[in-house]
């Protein structure tokens, strides 16, 4: 089998001229959000959060009460594991939003006690 050289490659060869390379450019300057907009999202990941909790805990209460029905013992093992991934998948999303609403609250406290910067004019 023969190896690919320059002149059989499929491939184009690009030559580089540093005068053709742009430079560049700034990219856009990040702009943090203002304390008002991060507590708004953090009040509604909390909602999201507390709802979470509330239907986890219903969610596992309900599995607690109703022992499951049924002799085989793959059935039970199945079982068990579906009870145990629908809880933990609950119990993750609830944290998920937790964590991102305490966040947004300390990305508020630092935006509102950081001292803004001004453009000096040379």
């Amino acid at each position: 089998m023969l190896e690919p050289t320059p002149e059989t490659s499929s491939e184009p060869i690009l030559e580089s001229n540093p005068e053709s390379v742009p430079e560049p450019s700034p990219g856009p300057k990040e702009i943090l959000p203002s304390p008002l907009r991060s507590l708004t999202g953090a009040l509604i990941a909390g909602t999201f959060a507390l709802g979470l909790y509330k239907l986890t805990q219903a969610i596992a209460t309900s599995f607690a009460t109703k022992p499951l029905s049924s002799t085989n013992p793959l059935a039970l093992s199945i079982s068990a594991a579906v009870r145990t991934l629908v809880v933990g998948a609950s119990t993750l999303a609830t944290g998920i939003f937790a964590i991102a609403a305490f966040s947004l609250v300390l990305l508020a406290l630092q935006v509102a006690f950081q001292p803004k910067k001004t453009k000096s004019i040379p």
